[in-house]
């Protein structure tokens, strides 16, 4: 039976953040992740995970001013010094909350920016963010989105973010697999999961269309949450969706897919 971690961005919006984690554990998750932590102190969040028995799964370094419309700065040259003050950031959050991976959005490609530049700033940023994060025993992940929900982002398919851990070169960088952004740009779900499945250190899900629980669109999550446990997948599955109306009601898709 896959592991399933409750994203605290998208799920139980319906209270203020620090309540979800109570939420979450009692809806049946033993896991939770979000976008980021750096709005509350690491000790406080730290409290809610032991209080609700709740394992920290995943978050995402510092990307930039997420309420303009930045997704991440990773692939910005004039912005070194900021994301590598964040690879810290996340490093001192990661310690406090137990939290084994953090993944890296490589951002929105900068207008008029020179394509090599970019390329060659993401490749240093995560080989300098890999190494800093190994040293403290967390593992890098870089996660490709489609360029429907957010144009211009500029990791978008698998074979893109193969060819970058290449050019990276350190066995401390790992994928992140979103299902629903991955249909979009390529499908082949089962295929790619298995073919990479070394290389696959974290999974999220939403159906699609519409970015709601499973069972509301075209993917068919029996088939691929079976797929994943006979390919001998261990890590967490990462519930990053909207709710197609209220997040408890919408909770009934574990029960239909024989998840609880």
């Amino acid at each position: 039976m896959p592991r399933l971690a409750a994203n605290l961005s998208m799920l139980f919006t319906e209270e203020p953040f620090l309540e979800r984690f109570a939420a979450a554990a009692a809806a049946g998750f033993r896991g939770v992740e979000y976008l980021f932590p750096y709005d509350h102190p690491a000790e406080t969040l730290a409290a809610e995970l032991q209080r609700h028995g709740l394992e920290q799964v995943l978050f995402n370094l510092p990307a930039g001013d997420w309420g303009a419309g930045e997704r991440g700065i990773a692939c910005h040259p004039d912005r070194v010094e900021e994301f590598r003050a964040g690879v810290d950031q996340a490093i001192s959050y990661a310690r406090v909350l137990g939290n084994p991976r953090v993944n890296c959005l490589a951002g929105i490609t900068p207008k008029d920016a020179d394509p090599e530049q970019v390329e060659r700033t993401l490749v240093a940023n995560l080989a300098y963010a890999a190494e800093r994060l190994q040293g403290a025993g967390i593992r890098l992940l870089v996660e490709m989105i489609n360029t429907r929900d957010i144009p211009g982002f500029h990791l978008n398919c698998t074979a893109q973010a193969l060819a970058l851990r290449e050019k990276v070169g350190s066995a401390n960088l790992f994928l992140q697999y979103d299902i629903y952004h991955m249909q979009i740009m390529e499908g082949d779900l089962a295929r790619r999961l298995e073919s990479h499945l070394a290389l696959i250190d974290h999974v999220q899900l939403a159906d699609n269309p519409g970015r709601h629980e499973p069972g509301t669109g075209e993917i068919n999550y029996r088939f691929l949450f079976e797929h994943l446990e006979r390919i001998g997948y261990q890590g967490w599955i990462g519930c990053e969706y909207k709710p197609a109306q209220d997040t408890r009601s919408g909770l009934a898709w574990l029960k239909t897919h024989n998840l609880i």
